[in-house]
């Protein structure tokens, strides 16, 4: 595959539901109220339960190393967390919609802007990851 910049990567849809977020709580050890308590998320500002930064992430990088079908050749990966994604309790959860574009490719290393959106509106800024060229 040749990577040259301005190539997109193929775009994806993450859903995002409440059981996930039980699950991951359980994988990461991250049981911190807001991800499961809706009164609690509330009390402290949130309009509702909130899906993990982390998970979040985790599923934007996804979209690269399943293009490169290589994980290995992911140098760097890094973001901002910059809205929440909200999860609602119902069986339809949130939508992650997550697509990237190679920004620049020199030395052997490609860097691919990804961005990441749920209801239109931006959950994570600055989302870069390095990948290794062949």
């Amino acid at each position: 595959m040749e990577i040259v910049e301005g190539l997109e990567l193929p775009s994806r849809t993450f859903t995002v539901t409440r059981a996930d977020l039980v699950r991951y709580a359980g994988a990461s050890g991250d049981f911190n109220v807001i991800h499961w308590n809706e009164r609690v998320a509330k009390d402290v500002g949130l309009p509702d339960v909130i899906a993990h930064g982390m998970l979040t992430m985790g599923l934007a990088i996804q979209v690269v190393t399943d293009w490169l079908n290589d994980p290995s050749r992911l140098l760097s990966y890094g973001c901002r967390f910059t809205r929440p994604v909200v999860v609602p309790d119902d069986s339809q959860g949130a939508d992650v919609i997550v697509s990237g574009t190679v920004s620049s490719v020199a030395d052997g290393v490609a860097s691919v802007a990804l961005r990441a959106t749920c209801q239109d509106v931006t959950v994570l800024g600055k989302a870069t990851a390095a990948i290794k060229v062949d």
